[in-house]
């Protein structure tokens, strides 16, 4: 993020008398739902300052989010009627719910709405205005607000109605979320202590070579794990077996091992990892080198050697960057590494030891598992805005607020 632009956002601390204003409230309550129960509660969480901040100034509060990819239509198993029970027992105050986020009834309820009062709208989504960011549809969202906030950096990065186009048409400000990760991410790369190291893992390799390109050129060490590291290993002509794998990125691989060779990163791969014959719980697994994974087997976690490599390189830095589980950690016990890892990092951050930052909604449901989310220096709620701001790109949502001027 440029610091030009950084400058020029406004907070809320920046607004006005907003009595009985009508604010239009961004938030991404896309929570993740296990056996059809909301299995985290950090996005909903994050976002209570603010909305408690408006109630205090007496604004009338409408919170947009976006829940699931409903496919441009009204569909109730992403209605966000469900959060609603949820959301008032965490932020302690009745909250409305209007079934659609335009028109009259939205409307209707907001004239009724007392000064510091809530309503949750339906799921923008629901409207295919919304991701195709349609001036319309901006409009339509933009009649039943005075002023627009957003507190949604994990959706910064989308060119949406409700992100970019709003921050455009009404005077715009960021909440306090979005100021304290800005400001965190802001400052991870320009004043961060030395040496740097970043792990990185999850499934594909895919959806984060522009992200790796630009770590191992700004990281003093990079550790790749996960179902991504089984790219390297077959790149580098190893066999691993029946386990999940991306082969045809060889030459991202090589850019990447350009790039980290050229600044002097370190790529750090396991050498031993955990093995079974399916993904399931409780099965019989083998710990091997990377050099003898078994033909009728699958990679499902890092190995303990890798393991202790990893602590290792940790114990010598300074500041830290985790995206990604470095196993299937929603299986145990390819649960392992992730946890040991993420309370290692705890104790070390406790200390004072290292800065840790982590970010992406795998890796803050992993630290969650661990039982180490709240003792990271900062936890991100983002995923790809979080990628993208680490790649150097502007982000639209950040863009348009910084753009429009009250």
């Amino acid at each position: 993020m440029k610091v030009d632009l950084m400058r020029k956002l406004r907070t809320i601390d920046d607004l006005p008398d907003v009595v009985g204003r009508r604010c239009l409230l961004r938030v991404d309550w896309n929570v993740p739902f296990v056996d059809g129960k909301v299995s985290d509660f950090t996005r909903i969480e994050r976002v209570v300052p603010t909305i408690l901040e408006l109630v205090r100034r007496k604004a009338k509060i409408v919170i947009l989010s976006h829940l699931g990819r409903p496919k441009n239509r009204k569909d109730d198993s992403f209605s966000l009627i469900k959060l609603v029970p949820i959301a008032e027992y965490i932020i302690k105050k009745k909250i409305t719910f209007v079934t659609d986020c335009i028109g009259s009834s939205l409307n209707d309820d907001l004239s009724y709405l007392s000064d510091g009062g809530i309503i949750l709208a339906e799921n923008v989504r629901f409207h295919s205005g919304e991701e195709n960011n349609d001036p319309n549809f901006v409009s339509m969202l933009a009649k039943n607000g005075d002023f627009y906030v957003n507190d949604a950096f994990s959706v910064v990065h989308r060119s949406h109605a409700s992100v970019d186009g709003l921050s455009r048409a009404l005077p715009s400000f960021i909440g306090l979320s979005m100021q304290k990760e800005l400001n965190m991410l802001d400052s991870l790369f320009k004043r961060s202590k030395k040496p740097l190291v970043a792990i990185t893992g999850g499934s594909k390799v895919s959806t984060k070579i522009e992200f790796l390109i630009n770590l191992a050129k700004k990281v003093d060490k990079l550790v790749i794990a996960g179902g991504m590291a089984n790219s390297f290993l077959v790149s580098d002509g190893l066999d691993i077996g029946t386990s999940l794998c991306q082969t045809d990125f060889s030459e991202s691989i090589r850019q990447i091992l350009f790039e980290a060779n050229k600044s002097g990163c370190e790529i750090i791969l396991p050498i031993d990892v955990v093995v079974a014959k399916e993904l399931k719980k409780g099965i019989a697994t083998k710990n091997v080198s990377i050099k003898s994974i078994p033909k009728d087997f699958m990679v499902l976690d890092i190995g303990c050697k890798t393991v202790e490599y990893i602590k290792e390189v940790i114990y010598h830095s300074k500041t830290l960057i985790w995206n990604g589980p470095l196993g299937v950690f929603e299986v145990m016990p390819f649960d392992k590494s992730t946890v040991e890892i993420a309370r290692y990092i705890s104790e070390l951050t406790k200390e004072k030891r290292i800065v840790s930052v982590a970010g992406g909604g795998d890796t803050i449901a992993a630290l969650s598992h661990a039982g180490t989310v709240n003792d990271f220096t900062y936890v991100s709620t983002a995923g790809g805005a979080f990628f993208e701001w680490l790649e150097g790109k502007n982000l639209p949502g950040i863009v348009g607020l910084s753009s429009k001027m009250a």
